[in-house]
């Protein structure tokens, strides 16, 4: 068996696989993450080899921790991928565009593939029918965007992202939901659309903590998969063993 661990900007992502097949995952902050990785060793002692994707703060005590249970390997420039980078600066690539991009690559080979990660930030990349990783965009997530407005503003409110009701905000805060919630859904179909002209027949992938915010408002078809990024490391782990 196989842990995956994704160490992102917010929170930590664990995902048990027997193969490919994805038997357990969970979610949790990062200060428990030394307890988490030991539960689920006790409750799965034919776990064997472990993947770590690094993109938040993760301290030499975890690492330490995670190799005394079993080998893990970091995903880094120095990985193994079963795609071409052209990626013009590898070094700078971040680990969960990696993997992103590898559960496209495994789900949906031979196609034109949009991955969109709605998380803290907005990363769209693409790989093309051919197996060429060519790049992609990052934008600022939801909750960026309304801290954005709270913290360089003397006066607007920090407010939790909610759906928008309409263009025309008649009050402060409905206005801020209609300048982040709905030009947020405007632009990223706007993304979409400006993909689909230079890359025809595209698949496009929605994943992240958001993804379900999107997904409901796109006028796009999109396929939500919510475990892609585990599964992309998983991939990753067994193509490089």
């Amino acid at each position: 068996m196989n842990l995956v661990v994704d160490i992102g900007n917010t929170r930590v992502k664990l995902g048990v696989f027997e193969k490919d097949r994805l038997v357990f995952d969970q979610v949790v902050d990062h200060d428990l993450l030394a307890t988490a990785v030991k539960a689920l060793f006790e409750r799965y002692p034919q776990i064997e080899h472990g993947f770590l994707a690094r993109v938040g703060q993760c301290n030499e005590r975890h690492e330490k921790l995670l190799s005394l249970f079993c080998s893990f390997k970091l995903l880094n420039t120095e990985t193994r991928l079963p795609f071409v980078n052209d990626y013009d600066t590898p070094e700078t690539l971040g680990v969960d565009r990696i993997a992103l991009v590898a559960g496209a690559h495994h789900h949906y080979p031979h196609q034109n593939t949009l991955v969109i990660d709605a998380g803290t930030a907005i990363t769209y990349d693409l790989i093309t029918d051919r197996g060429h990783y060519l790049g992609g965009t990052i934008a600022p997530g939801l909750q960026m965007r309304y801290r954005a407005l709270n913290e360089f503003t003397a006066s607007l409110p920090l407010l939790d992202p909610q759906p928008y009701k309409g263009l025309l905000g008649q009050n402060t805060e409905d206005s801020i939901h209609s300048g982040v919630s709905y030009a947020a859904v405007c632009e990223m179909d706007g993304m979409i659309n400006a993909y689909k002209e230079r890359f025809p027949h595209l698949t496009v992938i929605l994943t992240g903590g958001d993804a379900h915010f999107f997904g409901k408002r796109l006028k796009n078809s999109i396929f939500a998969h919510s475990k892609i990024l585990l599964e992309g490391l998983n991939f990753l782990l067994e193509y490089n063993k």
